[in-house]
């Protein structure tokens, strides 16, 4: 039995997710975590053979609990699973270490295939979206802007665009209300954006935020 660790902040997306997994044959639910704290607690308690794991968490996101998966368990393969567009964030995962990238609204029979696939160790990503990252090799002249910033620097600007306050994104990651001053006026610079409003706007074109 291949056993997974369900990581997402809802509970009723994560009884979804235990049921397709019950109802695999080879599938079995190791454990489960509704922030990134206790999704690290899981793998570091729970022996596991894959890690289902949502974006957006409360706490630390999955962005930060990949990486650190990464750094304590190299082997371990992460699959994303998350509502947001894929060709917005599924290749700044994959640069990060995730082993596939899976939108939501994906079919229980994608999602079995997926983890499977990762297991077996490799990669898993859909069709179109395979297309855009062949059409992302050849050429780099289209990428959008964002795409040149950190990953603390491009969480920063979701969080801005969200709503979030310097105040608030500084108690939420554990940093100075200082740093993340500088990280959104860095954010500024590279986008070539004035301020928080023209910010949000530029997030909303993109599809970075809803």
């Amino acid at each position: 039995m291949l056993r997974v660790v369900v990581v997402d902040d809802h509970p009723v997306v994560r009884e979804g997710l235990k049921r397709i997994i019950t109802e695999s044959n080879e599938l079995c639910v190791a454990a489960e975590a509704g922030d990134g704290e206790e999704a690290l607690n899981a793998v570091r308690t729970h022996p596991c053979d894959v890690v289902l794991l949502d974006i957006t968490l409360p706490k630390r996101n999955g962005l930060e609990v990949l990486k650190q998966i990464r750094q304590e368990q190299p082997r371990l393969p992460v699959l994303i699973l998350s509502m947001h567009a894929e060709d917005e964030y599924a290749v700044r995962m994959l640069r990060a270490g995730a082993s596939g990238y899976l939108n939501k609204e994906s079919t229980p029979t994608n999602l079995v295939t997926a983890i499977r696939k990762v297991v077996r160790g490799g990669k898993y990503v859909s069709a179109a979206l395979a297309e855009r990252l062949a059409f992302h090799l050849q050429t780099d002249l289209d990428r959008p802007p964002h795409e040149i910033l950190s990953d603390r620097e491009f969480q920063v600007l979701c969080m801005l665009a969200s709503g979030g306050t310097v105040s608030e994104i500084a108690l939420d990651l554990k940093l100075s209300i200082k740093t993340v001053s500088t990280y959104r006026v860095r954010v500024l610079e590279k986008l070539r954006l004035k301020n928080n409003s023209e910010l949000t706007r530029y997030a909303i074109k993109t599809g970075l935020v809803a």
